[in-house]
């Protein structure tokens, strides 16, 4: 993996760059739809491709661990063969189910016993055995094994789950160097700093993590209930000591408003469930502000749901049609609303780089972040 930095933001910390993997070119800034158990839910692969224009998508060892299995896929070739998907794929650890399973789950040294949520079995993760699934699933990107700490989390529970994350993250990157890629493509690790909310404990970690030299960096523990503010102060302070020739990735970050503003601190990369999820109870976001697909004020409209992004279904049906479907609890009202959000997440991301490019970020953004904030 390679990765290029085309220009920063003379007034922000914000980047443009080209992640270069051996499935394709990641331009950033970059949102990346979630597909946990293989699929971006209610969105076809070749959506993704063709109208969304997702340069790369996400994988959950856990789940993709208990479902398919990791025999299933290896037998496929892996999970770009498995479901066609032919461009980049990052896969998180595991760590983040880990921790939304605190009362199925014991955690020490060697790793995680874990309850599967979907029969109760008995499961173990090590660092070793999450590098092993994440080599049989095939991601270009390979997350480390860490522990996600909750908010608000006690400085010495997160002072203590930050050493064991860094020490876990040398026996991953161990095994990493220890294995060879199943498939004919070369796959990376990138390291994930944590520490709560906690000045020094985040600044250890970033300097722990840089460090260690590998392809990229993360960024999580955020964006799991902190204020805003909190958030921004983690982001902007890691930022400041990772490498700038390196790409940066804030975990399950978040709202058009958070991209934004991560952003212009120096991230690159993005991930949230939000653009499907919400997609799916009629929340609709727009490049005018968010929509409750669902209120009778949108029942005559039938101008397009967003004409401004260009893409086939945002610019094809009307929001009084999408609304009659999700009002009727139609499968195909999920589907257009979730083709929708995620075109307009990556209509978000694109935009900035073009201002970013052109030099004129710092004022789009400020105007932006005020519209597509706003409730409609």
């Amino acid at each position: 993996m390679q990765f290029q930095l085309h220009k920063t933001d003379s007034e922000t910390k914000a980047r443009a760059g080209t992640i270069t993997t051996d499935h394709g070119e990641i331009p950033t800034p970059m949102f990346m739809p979630v597909g946990t158990a293989g699929s971006v839910k209610a969105v076809h692969q070749r959506e993704l491709e063709q109208d969304i224009d997702a340069k790369i998508i996400l994988g959950n060892t856990y789940h993709l661990f208990l479902r398919p299995g990791i025999a299933l896929l290896e037998k496929a070739g892996g999970l770009h063969r498995f479901n066609g998907w032919t461009r980049p794929i990052l896969t998180d650890s595991g760590g983040y189910q880990v921790y939304s399973l605190s009362e199925n789950r014991k955690i020490n040294e060697e790793g995680v016993t874990f309850k599967s949520h979907i029969d109760g079995s008995k499961h173990f993760f090590s660092p070793e055995i999450a590098m092993d699934i994440q080599r049989s699933i095939g991601a270009d990107i390979v997350m480390a094994f860490d522990e996600c700490t909750p908010y608000p989390c006690d400085y010495a529970y997160a002072k203590k789950s930050m050493e064991l994350t860094h020490r876990w993250l040398t026996r991953c990157a161990d095994r990493m160097k220890n294995t060879e890629p199943k498939y004919g493509y070369d796959q990376v690790l990138f390291p994930i700093i944590q520490g709560s909310t906690y000045k020094d404990l985040r600044q250890q970690s970033a300097e722990f993590v840089a460090h260690q030299e590998l392809p990229g960096n993360a960024i999580g523990g955020l964006s799991v209930g902190e204020p805003h503010d909190l958030m921004y102060a983690c982001t902007e302070q890691v930022c400041s000591i990772l490498p700038t020739n390196k790409p940066r990735y804030l975990m399950g970050v978040g709202t058009p408003e958070n991209i934004l503003e991560c952003i212009a601190l120096g991230i690159d990369m993005f991930d949230c469930v939000m653009p499907t999820r919400n997609a799916r109870n009629g929340m609709l976001f727009t490049s005018e502000g968010i929509i409750n697909i669902r209120n009778e004020k949108w029942k005559d409209d039938l101008n397009p749901i967003d004409a401004t992004l260009g893409g086939y279904v945002s610019t094809s049906y009307s929001k009084a049609y999408l609304r009659h479907l999700i009002i009727n609890k139609e499968i195909l009202g999920a589907q257009i609303a979730s083709i929708h959000n995620l075109t307009f997440y990556l209509w978000l991301v694109k935009t900035a780089r073009e201002r970013i490019m052109e030099g004129n970020f710092l004022s789009w953004k400020t105007q932006t972040v005020k519209k597509v904030s706003q409730r409609l």
